[in-house]
C-alpha cells in the first residue's frame, strides 16, 4: 500500500493523521506527506514571512524523519491558494508520480479557507489523475480512494466512520508534533493538548487507549470499521 496525506500547510497532514501515518509506515507501507503550501502566513514577530517558510519545511522534515515517512512542501503562498487547473494539474500529476492507493486529506467543511481548497483540489485531482485521456508528463493513469481526517477548523459536521487504533504510535506521534514551533508555542490555540486530548476521547469511543479517526466523501459508500477499508494490519 502506498498512502499520501496532504494538508493546505505544513503540520495540517501531520497533526490530522500523524499516527495513523506512523502505524502504517511501522507495517512497511510506503507513506508520504504534501503540504500545499508551508503555512508561513502564521509567522511570530520575530521571523520573517520568508525565514518562517523555511523553519517550517525543516520541521516538516525532522517530524517526518520521526514517523518514518516522505515529507513534500509545493510552492504555494499560505492563505492564498485559488482553485484553478493549474494547482489541480499540478497536484493530480504529483499523485500520478506518488501513485497511492489511499490519499488522506482535510473535510470539506472548514473555518480556513485553504483547508477547504485544498480537499476540493484533492477531489478535483482524483478525477485528473485516474482518466487516461490527460496527458500528464507521460505519466500512467492512477486512481486513489480518498478519507477525511480531524482538524480542529474542519470540523463542521464531521462525524468518524473509521476508528483506527493508534495507541502503539501515539507517543512517537506526539514527540513529531513537538518539533513543530507553533504547535509548541501558539498563543492563539493550545494544538498539542487539543490533539493529545482528541486522541484520547477517541480511544475512549474505540475502546482503545488512542485512536484517530477518517471520514468517507460525502455521497460514498460508507463502511463502518477499525481500519482503511482493503488495508487491514
Amino acid at each position: 500500500m502506498k498512502l499520501a496525506v496532504v494538508g493546505a500547510h505544513c503540520g495540517d497532514a501531520e497533526i490530522q493523521a500523524g499516527a495513523i501515518a506512523h502505524k502504517y509506515a511501522k507495517a512497511g507501507h510506503e507513506v508520504t506527506f504534501v503540504h500545499l503550501t508551508a503555512g508561513e502566513k502564521g509567522n511570530p514577530p520575530h521571523i520573517s514571512v520568508e525565514d518562517y517558510r523555511k523553519q517550517k519545511i525543516a520541521e516538516s522534515e525532522k517530524v517526518a524523519e520521526v514517523l518514518g515517512v516522505e515529507t513534500i512542501t509545493l510552492d504555494y503562498k499560505d492563505a492564498e491558494l485559488v482553485f484553478d487547473d493549474e494547482i489541480i494539474t499540478r497536484v493530480a500529476t504529483l499523485l500520478r508520480r506518488i501513485k497511492p492507493n489511499v490519499v488522506i486529506t482535510h473535510w470539506e467543511n472548514s473555518i480556513h479557507s485553504d483547508h477547504a481548497l485544498c480537499c476540493k483540489i484533492v477531489q478535483a485531482a482524483q478525477l485528473k489523475a485516474g482518466l487516461p485521456g490527460f496527458d500528464l508528463e507521460g505519466l500512467p493513469p492512477h486512481y486513489y480512494g480518498i478519507y477525511h481526517s480531524e482538524n480542529w477548523e474542519d470540523m463542521e459536521g464531521y462525524v468518524p466512520d473509521i476508528y483506527v487504533d493508534v495507541s502503539e504510535e501515539f507517543a512517537t506521534y506526539l514527540e513529531a508534533l513537538s518539533h513543530y514551533w507553533f504547535i509548541m508555542n501558539s498563543s492563539s490555540f493550545r494544538y498539542y493538548d487539543y490533539y493529545e486530548a482528541l486522541g484520547t476521547v477517541r480511544g475512549c469511543v474505540n475502546r482503545t487507549k488512542y485512536a484517530q479517526t477518517l471520514k468517507f466523501p460525502t455521497g460514498s459508500n460508507v463502511r463502518k470499521g477499525a481500519y482503511i477499508p482493503g488495508y487491514e494490519l
